[in-house]
């Protein structure tokens, strides 16, 4: 069952320059950068207070598929993020309502997660990510 919006991404072509602008010029706490290479991409954490997060996205060796989105669309909103307790379930879920998913399984994201992404077509355009989080005995941030 979807609980919550966990993070909104946004695709930056510089990180060190966009995490300036927030961490410098907004005053957003920046703790952590994790380097997910399932997804081929450098992600840098900006958690706010109370939810959702801020994850500023850059294409990890200067390729993979924010490589192709800031190629195609630029810089800007990349996709929502909304945690799940049954990602396998909520894929079949949605399966069944006729969404379609960009891989057929999960793969390994941030923090330790199981993620899947939904099409952007069935969404108006949005990239939505489904997200189950480890128990909280086992996340590292």
């Amino acid at each position: 069952m979807i609980i919550r919006l966990d993070h909104i991404a946004i695709a930056v072509t510089d990180l060190d320059v966009a995490l300036r602008r927030f961490v410098e010029d907004l005053g957003i706490a920046h703790t952590a950068t994790e380097e997910v290479t399932a997804a081929k991409t450098i992600t840098a954490f900006l958690p706010m207070k109370g939810d959702p997060k801020i994850e500023l996205i850059h294409p990890l060796n200067g390729e993979g598929p924010v490589k192709t989105h800031l190629e195609r669309r630029g810089a800007g909103l990349h996709h929502l993020c909304f945690e799940t307790d049954d990602i396998v379930g909520d894929m079949q879920r949605l399966k069944e309502k006729g969404y379609r998913f960009t891989t057929e399984s999960p793969s390994p994201g941030a923090h330790g997660t199981q993620v899947a992404f939904l099409h952007p077509k069935g969404f108006d355009g949005v990239l939505i990510e489904l997200a189950e989080h480890p128990p909280k005995t086992e996340r590292a941030v």
